[in-house]
């Protein structure tokens, strides 16, 4: 696919998705890979331009991750961020060492409005530090286009060599004009026209899945939720009668959901598909007996997901291509490349060793979560299905903590389904990017009537976010908290304690485990 490329070299940075999801916003495809890629690759893939990120390390240590000096020879623009802006100094020649004192957090920073890095740009503005170690010599030919008055090269740049870099985290919102200079670096120096947009991606994907698929047959895994719905159209409109929907049932769906999926996606749905609903339930309950640990769980369900779908596929006969409903977020989490792994997708980093499949077709796979809305929209989805609330492939199975019964998968669905209820009937359900409630494993004493009870604590989840990748937790209001577990405690038998959790991403994730 010819198309103008940002390459974002993860040097172990929490932000490494972030910066691909600002380019992105600038109307630039973006992906995010380690910082070993060959030179040779990126030759290849021809990128129009190259950001580092930051990281946790001091980049004058020997095991610290580093980059042949030849990539500053390439001729592509590059933008250092943080650890990329020291690890920029280092190589080139400047000096990097401990700061005589550090910062973190919102910081003011003084900008040269002449560095087109800065272009629009107030000479004085707020960015977010977070640094111990700061380039206490810029390397010859460069200069300094930004300071504080404990960090004196907050931003450097050799313009000839097309050669920038920052301290600080522009692609943070905390970055008051964090965008500004990111759209400066993506248009005014690395000269991008900015015309990547969804229709183009929807069609040119639809045509380069034509090609791969040929005349084969295709199974898609659908579960109904957001991106399982659009990788099943798509693949739809792509390969038509080719393609067999297979929803597996695992009894770890949220209330009345698998025949509401049917409702939508089988025989008498919207949807002209092939659609086979199997019920797995007592099969998954059985396999996840006795098991505590969240990425074991995580891996069970993945693998008998992917069995469950094999023997559907021999039913039908001659089956070539699994399609999955993996986004971006998804393979960064599970740890593909030099990341570490933050858990793994039942869709990626929980595939068994094996799968009986010629090819997996994860046509979403480099897709942010808005993104894969504003394609299905494209795609001629109703806003219903599109802005459905996002549901993970492991389902219940990960907002139970601890081992996975019937008794558990039933307390946590009744408490849902109350609290997605309630914040419906609060006019707050297109407010909240995702809500939910969760079992915890914790038990406590409680009193109902006169009777002590050693019951169950449920814990309720609403943040707001539009990548998936950072989010914040939701201010729900006292009386609607209060309405929530007042009929949880007294509708859902085996709970006694309610509990709101108000921690945001970083350092949380929005799911529990």
């Amino acid at each position: 696919m010819n198309r103008e490329m940002i390459i974002v070299l993860d040097f172990g940075g929490q932000y490494n998705q972030l910066i691909a999801r600002r380019v992105r916003e600038c109307n630039v495809y973006c992906e995010v890979h380690p910082y070993s890629m060959d030179l040779e690759k990126i030759r290849e893939m021809a990128p129009k331009g190259i950001i580092f990120t930051g990281g946790p390390n001091s980049v004058y240590l020997e095991e610290s991750p580093h980059i042949a000096k030849e990539i500053f020879e390439m001729g592509i623009p590059i933008l250092g961020i943080c650890y990329g802006s020291q690890l920029m100094a280092y190589t080139l020649g400047g000096q990097v060492a401990t700061a005589p004192v550090s910062e973190y957090g919102k910081t003011e920073v003084d900008t040269d409005p002449t560095s087109v890095l800065f272009k629009n740009v107030s000479s004085r503005t707020i960015c977010w530090m977070s640094h111990t170690d700061y380039i206490a010599k810029v390397p010859e030919g460069f200069r300094i286009t930004a300071h504080t008055p404990v960090c004196p090269a907050a931003a450097m740049e050799c313009a000839e060599r097309r050669l920038y870099a920052v301290q600080f985290h522009p692609e943070v919102v905390h970055t008051a004009e964090g965008m500004k200079m990111l759209s400066n670096f993506v248009y005014d120096v690395c000269g991008c026209a900015g015309d990547w947009k969804m229709d183009s991606f929807v069609e040119t994907t639809i045509q380069s899945i034509r090609e791969k698929v040929g005349s084969g047959k295709v199974l898609c895994a659908l579960s109904g939720g957001v991106d399982s719905s659009v990788a099943a159209v798509l693949m739809s409109k792509a390969v038509g009668k080719q393609l067999t929907c297979v929803f597996v049932d695992h009894g770890l769906l949220r209330k009345n959901e698998g025949d509401e999926v049917e409702a939508v996606f089988g025989p008498n749905g919207s949807y002209d598909l092939n659609f086979i609903r199997v019920n797995a339930q007592e099969r998954f309950y059985s396999k996840l007996a006795g098991v505590t640990e969240p990425e074991q769980k995580r891996k069970i369900i993945g693998e008998e997901f992917i069995r469950v779908f094999e023997e559907e596929a021999k039913k039908i006969g001659a089956v070539d291509f699994l399609v999955q409903g993996t986004i971006y977020p998804d393979v960064i989490e599970s740890g593909l490349g030099k990341s570490a792994v933050i858990k793994s997708h039942h869709n990626v980093g929980g595939l068994p060793d094996h799968v009986d499949f010629k090819e997996i077709i994860e046509p979403l796979r480099l897709l942010f979560k808005d993104e894969v809305r504003r394609a299905g929209l494209e795609l001629g989805i109703p806003d219903y299905l599109v802005y459905r609330q996002p549901f993970p492939g492991p389902g219940l199975g990960v907002r139970i903590l601890g081992e996975v019964t019937a008794e558990k998968v039933r307390i946590v669905q009744d408490a849902d389904y109350i609290y997605r209820e309630e914040i419906a009937k609060a006019g707050l359900d297109k407010t909240f990017s995702q809500y939910f409630a969760a079992l915890t494993n914790m038990r406590s004493v409680g009193v109902m009537g006169d009777f002590r009870t050693y019951d169950y604590a449920v814990a309720l989840r609403a943040v707001i976010t539009s990548d998936f990748m950072t989010a914040e937790a939701a201010e729900i209001p006292w009386e609607v908290l209060q309405k929530v577990m007042n009929r949880i405690v007294n509708e859902v038998k085996g709970v006694n304690r309610v509990m709101y959790d108000l921690t945001s991403k970083p350092p949380g994730t929005i799911e529990f485990e």
